[in-house]
């Protein structure tokens, strides 16, 4: 790997599991073995490094996103996929993270909401979309408003005020959260499937478990 893409790859790791402000440039070169000279060849400072993180985040948020969609059964077991790359997400992330961004790194939190009110709108407007068309959703509901609301729900997630890490499971919210979402769309055709991927999940939470 290069070293470069070393850095990158130790730098996102560590904020994950910290938050940004806590970790130090001397933190990361001390993980990886090599000094803050060699960093700074690649990346003039740490918000050179964060913009650089977000970039690989958002080139994989787009990967995950194509590849789950490519494998899914139909819209509903899609949102089930996603919920699972999420919570995967939540099981490393301090909750810090997005806070320390919006306050420290103004520019990458942009970059990263330009990301999302593009990218992620798009595919959940187009799992919406192809919901109503395949009579999985109600054909009254308004996609485009469903939209931003489920986008802006899932990162409320991150709300330290909303839903304080001492207080909550953050990926028990996010479930709550994803299932009345799900029911207040589906047909008696969509609770079907979320009877079926319910029980799926449920299966596979009991294996991995024991």
């Amino acid at each position: 790997m290069e070293p470069q893409d070393r850095i990158l790859q130790k730098a996102h790791e560590l904020f994950l599991r910290y938050g940004i402000r806590s970790v130090s440039m001397d933190e990361i070169a001390s993980q990886l073995g090599m000094s803050k000279k060699t960093i700074y060849q690649f990346f003039t400072d740490k918000d050179a490094l964060v913009h650089g993180v977000i970039d690989t985040e958002i080139n994989c948020s787009r990967d995950e996103c194509m590849s789950h969609k490519e494998r899914c059964e139909n819209p509903v077991h899609e949102i089930y996929l996603a919920v699972e790359i999420v919570q995967d997400m939540l099981r490393v992330m301090n909750p810090s993270i997005i806070y320390d961004m919006q306050k420290y790194h103004p520019g990458a939190f942009k970059k990263m909401r330009d990301h999302q009110e593009t990218f992620l709108y798009g595919i959940i407007k187009q799992n919406l979309d192809e919901g109503k068309a395949l009579g999985l959703y109600r054909p009254e509901i308004d996609t485009h408003i469903l939209s931003k609301f489920r986008l802006a729900s899932v990162f409320l997630l991150f709300d330290q005020h909303l839903f304080p890490a001492d207080k909550f499971n953050i990926a028990e919210v996010l479930t709550e959260m994803t299932m009345n979402f799900l029911n207040g769309l589906t047909t008696p055709k969509g609770q079907k499937l979320i009877d079926k991927y319910s029980k799926q999940t449920k299966t596979k939470q009991i294996h991995e478990t024991n």
